[in-house]
């Protein structure tokens, strides 16, 4: 076997797990409805399907009753494009497999990066558990999957940057930045990075004797990609408007509050310790980049690291850019350990130097001669009839059954549903059942989520804002105090499952 098919046939550790993602994605987490636990998936294909049947993008609320006509931006159509296409061509199955293939992708491009950042072989491979316990808290069928091969594929980037800043360089840039921007929020996230690293290499030479010369010109280097990177994501059909409404957005802490994704995570949880292991390792990662010098690197943990302890979402990304960065920078502190016994430390040389050598053999390889099959056959799994007649959106958390008695509602009908819901009601009836209150919280405001609130936890006036809606069914968990409630003042029960109830308010009484 000649040398170049030897490098397309043997796998290297990138794809094997990759291989390894994808499997524990399908059958240990149950992909094809694991990733549609979220309802926000249900309107991001239907915004998708939209966009390309009138080939233009929504300019207004299409879906609710509560929002209708009111402006709207969809800011991540180019992931709903991707979503209403691949919905159009194979069902929730493409969108499944799609979103499979991305996370696969993502495994990938973080083992590249520790790569990158002169990471342990066995190492890598020990910290890959921990990146996926934490990466599939976020394992869902929605636009920020696409925005992790970004983040993770930049890093590398940066981390393997030539010091002079060239034409491609900047093409890269700006490509990535315009690609981002049109598919997730997070684009900001780019000149962000880039600014971290020149602020880093300007710090280096007023900390340590260092070439001064030398780190102005990384630092330069980075400032131009921090300047093409901001000033390329303006392109985009909402130019500017964007920027601002993100940044509102994230700065609107009374919404925030109230938006569960947003919380910090139990740490307390069943099965968090993998988590735990993760925010550890980062932060070990952090301080020992800072006693080597590398500022950028301890800025990154130090940025990720207290977003992901204020937000739940955050933990994926320090879980993608961070155990990388702690590879890299406890691999250094093995090789400079110093004043150690000489038996530990030819243990260590003899686990460094053998790590090398795989590293050697596995920058000889890739293997990927067989992604093509690799998506074939996630693709074949998913279209098994056994597989494909549960994909979709989980029964055990959603009025898949419940929501048939919908359909005959008529057209002025108000329900009055949880947010939860929405999503999968818009997915259901595309867009033709207005429901009133869904996951876009940036369209709602903080004002409608205090209401909301105010009227599903039976808090104090919350029969005027049943008055006010004008509600006429309701479709509700079975657990929340609203039901016996409203079935206090005289609605009445038209389906009941183990799942949901829906309710009728009776003409004449509220």
């Amino acid at each position: 076997m000649s040398h170049r098919w030897a490098r397309l046939l043997l796998p290297n550790l990138a794809v094997c797990l990759s291989s390894v993602t994808v499997f524990y994605c399908l059958v240990l987490f149950n992909a094809p409805q694991q990733l549609f636990r979220d309802s926000d998936a249900g309107w991001h294909i239907r915004t998708g399907e939209r966009i390309l049947s009138t080939l233009a993008l929504p300019r207004s609320d299409p879906y609710s009753f509560s929002r209708a006509g009111q402006p709207w931006l969809a800011w991540e159509w180019g992931s709903d494009v991707a979503m209403g296409a691949a919905n159009r061509l194979a069902g929730l199955t493409g969108v499944v497999w799609l979103f499979v293939l991305a996370i696969a992708a993502v495994t990938w491009l973080w083992v590249r990066l520790n790569w990158a950042v002169g990471g342990n072989f066995f190492l890598a491979g020990l910290f890959a558990a921990p990146m996926l316990s934490t990466v599939n808290l976020h394992w869902l069928a929605r636009p920020h999957v696409f925005s992790w091969l970004l983040l993770v594929g930049f890093l590398s980037y940066f981390e393997t940057a030539q010091p002079r800043f060239r034409v491609r360089d900047g093409a890269v840039i700006a490509l990535g930045s315009i690609f981002w921007v049109n598919i997730h929020a997070s684009f900001l996230a780019l000149p962000v990075m880039a600014l971290v690293y020149a602020v880093g290499h300007l710090a280096r030479p007023l900390i340590w004797n260092l070439d001064s010369d030398s780190e102005r010109k990384r630092a330069l280097w980075f400032a131009l990609a921090a300047i093409i990177a901001l000033a390329a994501s303006v392109v985009n059909p909402y130019g500017l408007r964007v920027h601002a409404h993100v940044i509102r957005y994230l700065a609107d802490g009374e919404l925030l509050d109230r938006v569960a994704e947003f919380q910090s995570f139990n740490f307390h949880a069943n099965g968090s310790f993998q988590i735990l292991l993760m925010t550890a390792i980062a932060a070990v990662g952090g301080v020992l980049a800072l006693i080597q010098k590398k500022i950028a690197h301890f800025l990154l943990a130090a940025l990720f690291l207290g977003g992901a302890l204020r937000s739940a979402r955050g933990l994926p990304i320090a879980a993608l850019l961070l155990l990388p960065l702690a590879n890299g920078a406890i691999t250094e502190a093995l090789r400079q350990a110093r004043g150690v016994r000489p038996q530990l430390r030819r243990a260590l040389q003899s686990f460094l130097q053998y790590s090398d050598r795989l590293r050697l053999l596995d920058a000889r390889l890739s293997g990927l001669a067989w992604t093509p099959l690799l998506a074939l056959l996630v693709l074949g799994w998913l279209r098994l009839p056994l597989i494909a007649a549960q994909t979709g959106f989980p029964p055990d958390q959603f009025p898949v059954i419940a929501a048939g008695e919908l359909a005959s509602l008529p057209p002025n009908a108000r329900l009055l549903a949880p947010d939860k819901y929405g999503g999968y009601l818009i997915y259901r009836f595309d867009g033709r059942l207005k429901v009133f209150f869904d996951g876009r919280s940036d369209l709602y405001g903080s004002v409608f989520m205090k209401d909301y609130l105010r009227l599903v936890e039976v808090r104090p006036g919350w029969r005027e804002q049943l008055e006010q809606r004008g509600f006429t069914h309701a479709l509700l968990p079975l657990d929340y105090s609203l039901v016996p409630a409203l079935e206090g003042i005289g609605w009445r029960e038209l389906y009941r499952d183990e799942v949901a109830v829906v309710l009728q308010r009776e003409l004449g009484r509220q």
